[in-house]
């Protein structure tokens, strides 16, 4: 492709004009990235970049993500330049309410985008989680005759994504796993928010990706000819991520500010709009595009798309000649399950005393033959969070065939990658003690704002830690997790339980599920005695009592064998009890009001709650009237039974609490 034409500058020129003119109208936005970026990322685009604007899922589509998701009038530009169903009118109303080019891109909400980008670093990780998504389902499905699935990952990445910690923890896994259909570009623009980058860092980046086993191209990225053969060679390169670094000018075509911070993340003004169109000779009327412009993309994709129908012909060769390849690349990239998933996941688990972090280990054995699409591992702690597939291959450099993955000491990237890989179709649990679910939380986030089907086995999950004291003792984390929108947190108190949030986290389609999960072993509930775990479907039910209940005895987790205790001192005094297992709040709470009544009575205002952790999650489910016997400071370094003893979570505290707050309960 000639890159010189004047077809081509004039599709330059009206990514940079239409970012600017979007940014303005909107008065809120980012035009000095989409300026400066716009010569490297046609170049990608139109080149190099495989897609359908008619099927933006097609399967073997490269993927695209704008890690630098501030620029995100960039991709929009691209996406409606291309022909993908992303109007001008949508571009008009950029930022604005209802609209499908929001601030920063969203999977989801325009077609196109490949996954949700902004918080910087994180569509880096991302990438590397697609890019051993696509190793690992072709790995299984292609063959000579049919490389089904060969498309490659690339992103544009800024100043910032390269800083963020999450860009080191990924680029160092994808660099050990050898991932050569890895290609990121880098916005070289020497340019932050505050300033000149080199206020805050002066990393030599060449030298540190190289030392991550990168290959490292430096590229003009304003010479279109020598991003075209960056990017060939990138390609040509299979053996590692390549990193391309283009050095660019941030605002490149502002007569005034071009090269200044100030154009980062505010809009030109007027003025200097009004002297950009001038220095580019654009004399067109606002939010006009030449045809040239529109030519010149759609002509490009004319062959993108050619190749799109030839890779259906060749996959429909594919399903009538591997038929069994077929069907395993079916439930490879749809999650598929079985039908028998809750039956499998119970039988795993027995009515005896267990650590529900074994008990989840028991589970996954079961399931995981079951499920192709079920990939995982845990941040170098497998041995105690029980998260290893037994009898299946590991993960590495240059072998994707197994099913579990050594994440290394890097909980930020795996959650990241977590993400790129249910994006992809995969389903992927990812494990650590629930104190270091912190080091997590950004891409928790965005798991629950993508609705992605994502599980944490989060084990460790209270005080009863032990030993280990309070860097290691989670007080505030199951309460702090369950205020992200879209997240369910499933603390089940026995196996039987455990087996029902394995099934509900594999079911749940549009969000992402947390296992907290015991270090300690747990008493089984008599299930003769009190209702069967298939109630905690619903987040909380009714394990027995009284049908109009005086005292209304609720836990979750590890706690509920000492509500359980309290409660049957309580009949045996003749107290009208009440026991409810709690075991997901967010789930219990998205079941009918009735439903919701006929498990907490509304008539009946004496309620308590125990929970090892801070009791804000229980107003709602208490009330005024009700008792909270959490944990509002942190714990200790002690033995489990020491703890339990100190913090009064026992039975006979919790009588005596009992008493204290409610005297005509008291012996």
């Amino acid at each position: 492709m000639n890159w010189k034409t004047a077809a081509a500058q004039k599709t330059v020129d009206t990514i940079r004009v239409l970012s600017a003119e979007a940014v303005e109208r909107a008065q809120s936005g980012h035009p000095g990235m989409p300026m400066g970026a716009a010569d490297f990322a046609l170049v990608l685009w139109a080149g190099h970049l495989r897609f359908d604007p008619a099927d933006p899922n097609w399967p073997n589509r490269d993927r695209f993500i704008l890690s630098s998701g501030h620029g995100s009038m960039l991709l929009y530009s691209l996406l409606h330049l291309f022909g993908f169903p992303l109007t001008l009118e949508d571009i008009k109303s950029f930022r604005q309410w209802g609209s499908r080019t929001p601030g920063h891109p969203e999977h989801g909400i325009t077609p196109g985008v490949e996954t949700t980008t902004g918080p910087l670093g994180q569509g880096f990780a991302n990438g590397v989680g697609m890019a051993l998504a696509q190793k690992l389902i072709a790995a299984r499905v292609n063959t000579d005759k049919f490389p089904i699935l060969d498309h490659r990952v690339y992103a544009i990445v800024s100043d910032g994504d390269i800083m963020e910690g999450v860009t080191a923890e990924a680029a160092s896994l994808a660099g050990h796993l050898g991932l050569g259909n890895l290609i990121y570009l880098y916005d070289d623009n020497d340019i932050t928010i505050e300033g000149d980058r080199n206020l805050a860092f002066s990393d030599d980046t060449r030298r540190r990706f190289e030392a991550l086993h990168w290959q490292v191209l430096p590229a003009d990225g304003h010479d279109r000819d020598a991003v075209d053969a960056a990017l060939r060679a990138a390609r040509a390169e299979t053996g590692r991520p390549s990193l391309i670094m283009c050095k660019t000018r941030i605002g490149f075509g502002c007569p005034h500010k071009c090269g200044a911070a100030d154009v980062h993340g505010a809009p030109l003004g007027a003025d200097e709009l009004k002297a950009t169109r001038a220095g580019l000779c654009w004399n067109y009327p606002e939010f006009f595009i030449p045809a040239e412009a529109y030519d010149f993309c759609r002509e490009a994709a004319r062959d993108k798309i050619a190749a799109a129908a030839a890779w259906r012909q060749t996959m429909a060769d594919f399903r009538r000649q591997e038929p069994e390849r077929a069907k395993l690349f079916n439930a490879l990239v749809n999650g598929e399950l079985p039908a028998d998933l809750e039956e499998r996941a119970l039988a795993a688990v027995d009515q005896k005393p267990v650590a529900t972090r074994k008990a989840s280990g028991q589970i996954l054995q079961a399931l995981s033959p079951a499920i192709p699409a079920l990939f995982g591992g845990s941040a170098d702690l497998h041995p105690s969070t029980n998260t290893l597939i037994k009898k299946q291959p590991l993960i590495g450099p240059g072998r994707f065939e197994g099913r579990n993955l050594h994440f290394g000491i890097r909980e930020h990237a795996m959650a990241g990658m977590a993400n790129g890989m249910a994006l992809s179709g995969l389903i992927p649990y990812v494990g650590t003690f629930m104190v270091f679910s912190d080091y997590m939380r950004p891409s928790v986030r965005l798991a629950a704002l993508m609705k992605l089907r994502v599980i944490y086995v989060f084990t460790h999950d209270s005080i009863f830690v032990g030993e280990d004291g309070p860097t290691h003792q989670p007080v505030e984390h199951v309460a702090a997790l369950r205020l992200i929108p879209n997240l369910h947190l499933f603390r089940p108190a026995d196996g039987p339980e455990t087996a029902i949030a394995w099934t509900a986290a594999l079911r749940r389609l549009h969000g992402p599920t947390a296992l907290a999960l015991t270090r300690q072993t747990v008493p089984a509930l008599d299930r003769a005695r009190y209702a069967p775990a298939d109630g905690a479907r619903r987040g909380g039910y009714v394990l027995g009592g009284a049908d109009e209940p005086g005292i209304i005895l609720m836990a979750s987790g590890s706690e509920l064998p000492i509500a359980a205790a309290a409660f049957e001192e309580l009949e045996k005094r003749g107290v009208k009890a009440r026991l409810i297992s709690m075991p997901c709040l967010e789930l219990f709470d998205e079941q009918d009001e009735a439903y919701r009544r006929s498990v907490l009575p509304p008539a009946c205002r004496r309620r308590v709650a125990i929970e090892a952790g801070r009791s804000t999650s229980w107003h709602k489910y208490t009330g005024l009237d009700g008792l909270i016997l959490g944990l509002d400071r942190f714990g200790a370094s002690a033995p489990a039974s020491v703890l339990a003893r100190e913090f009064g979570f026992y039975p006979e505290a919790a009588l005596a609490a009992i008493g204290r707050a409610y005297p005509e309960f008291a012996p």
